[in-house]
C-alpha cells in the first residue's frame, strides 16, 4: 500500500533577490553624458523575483516567497506591496537591519530597456531560509552556479520544478551549465538564451535541442510569441505575438512564466498554456513596472470579452479562454504608482 501523499500548503514557492524598480518611460532617447532627459512616465514596485511572485499570485495561486527585505524604507515599500497589497506569503523570508534594499532603475526607450542596478550580496542564503521549504505543488528557479539543496527537497515532497536562467556575463554560454537542469520539468528561456547555450541557429531548433534535457521546454522570443516542445509526446507549439503596444517589457519574461506554470498546474494542453502565458506577457508591457504590470483576470476577461473575439480568425486559439475565465467579476490590479511613498488615507 502507498504512503498518502502530503497535501500541498502552497501552489509555488519561489526563492530569490527582491529589488526596488524606479522606471522612467516616455523617453525620447538614452541620455548621454552630461545631459538631462525628461521621461513622461514614472513607476515605481518590488522587482527581481517579486515580477514572478506578484504575476503568479494575480492568477489567484498561493505563492510563498523566501527572500531578504531591507529594514529601511525601499524595504518597508517592497514588503507592504508584496504581503498586504499582492497576497503574497512571506512567512518564509526575513528582515534585516543595517543591509540596503537591492535598487533598480530601468529607462524604457523603444520598446527595450537600460537598467542600473546597486546591490549587496545577501545576508542569508535560500536554504537556510528554507530549512526545510514548506511542502507546494511546484518551485520557480532561477538556475545559476549556485547548488540549492532546498530545491531537491521541494522535488523529493513531489513539487514540479519549472527553470529559467539569466544573462551570463562573461558571454561563453558554458553548455555545462545546462546539466544543473537534471530533474527540472519545465526550462523556459528566452530566444537569446536558448540559441548560446544550444549551439543551434534559431530559437526553434534550440528548442528541440534543450528537450533532450528537459521533458518541456518553451523559448520566449519577446513580441515574436514563443516556440514549445514536449519532448515526452513530441508535440511543438509555434506561437506568434499579439499585437499590442508595449510601453515597457520590464518583467514580461517573469509574467509568461507564471502565465505558463498556471496553465500546466490547471492541467491544460501545451498549446493553451502557451497561448495563456503569451496573452499574459503581451498585457503586462502595455503598463510600466514589472511585478505591477501583470494582468488579473479581469484585464484578461476584458482582453477577451472586448477585443480577443472581434476577429475570430486570428485570435481562435484563445478560445479557450471561455471556458476557463472565472464567472464572477474579477477584481482590477493596481498598477505601478510614481511615487513610493504614496499611502492610502486613512
Amino acid at each position: 500500500m502507498g504512503t498518502e501523499q502530503q497535501p500541498a500548503g502552497f501552489d509555488v514557492l519561489l526563492s530569490g533577490t527582491v529589488f526596488l524598480d524606479i522606471i522612467f518611460t516616455g523617453l525620447a532617447h538614452q541620455p548621454a553624458a552630461g545631459t538631462e532627459v525628461w521621461s513622461t512616465g514614472l513607476g515605481s514596485s518590488p522587482g527581481g523575483i517579486a515580477n514572478l511572485a506578484v504575476a503568479l499570485s494575480r492568477l489567484h495561486l498561493s505563492t510563498a516567497l523566501a527572500a531578504a527585505f531591507g529594514e529601511d524604507v525601499y524595504g518597508d515599500f517592497c514588503w507592504d506591496v508584496l504581503a498586504n497589497q499582492e497576497g503574497v506569503d512571506l512567512s518564509c523570508s526575513r528582515r534585516f537591519y543595517g543591509w540596503h534594499s537591492p535598487l533598480t532603475v530601468s529607462m524604457a526607450v523603444d520598446r527595450d530597456r537600460s537598467m542600473v542596478t546597486h546591490g549587496h550580496p545577501s545576508p542569508v542564503t535560500a536554504d537556510e531560509l528554507l530549512a526545510p521549504p514548506p511542502v507546494t505543488r511546484a518551485c520557480f528557479v532561477h538556475v545559476d552556479l549556485t547548488e540549492e539543496e532546498w530545491v531537491a527537497k521541494a522535488k523529493a515532497q513531489g513539487a514540479l520544478l519549472f527553470a529559467d536562467v539569466g544573462w551570463d556575463p562573461t558571454e561563453q554560454w558554458a553548455p555545462s551549465m545546462l546539466r544543473k537542469l537534471d530533474g527540472y520539468d519545465v526550462f523556459l528561456p528566452n530566444s537569446v538564451e536558448a540559441v548560446r547555450y544550444s549551439r543551434e541557429d534559431t530559437p526553434e531548433a534550440a528548442a528541440v535541442k534543450l528537450a533532450e534535457l528537459v521533458p518541456v521546454v518553451v523559448v520566449t522570443r519577446g513580441g515574436n510569441g514563443a516556440f514549445a516542445v514536449d519532448s515526452a509526446t513530441g508535440e511543438t507549439v509555434d506561437v506568434r505575438g499579439l499585437n499590442m503596444a508595449a510601453l515597457d517589457p520590464t518583467g514580461a519574461g517573469d509574467v509568461f512564466g507564471a502565465g505558463f506554470v498556471f496553465g500546466t498546474l490547471a492541467g491544460w494542453p501545451l498549446a493553451d498554456r502557451v497561448h495563456f502565458a503569451n496573452l499574459c506577457a503581451a498585457l503586462s508591457v502595455q503598463h510600466f513596472g514589472g511585478s505591477l504590470s501583470a494582468p488579473g483576470w479581469h484585464d484578461i476577461a476584458s482582453w477577451w470579452r472586448h477585443l480577443g473575439r472581434r476577429d475570430a480568425g486570428e485570435l481562435a486559439d484563445y478560445g479557450f479562454l471561455g471556458d476557463v475565465l472565472p464567472s464572477d467579476q474579477a477584481a482590477m490590479v493596481r498598477r505601478a504608482s510614481a511615487t513610493i511613498g504614496l499611502r492610502g488615507l486613512s
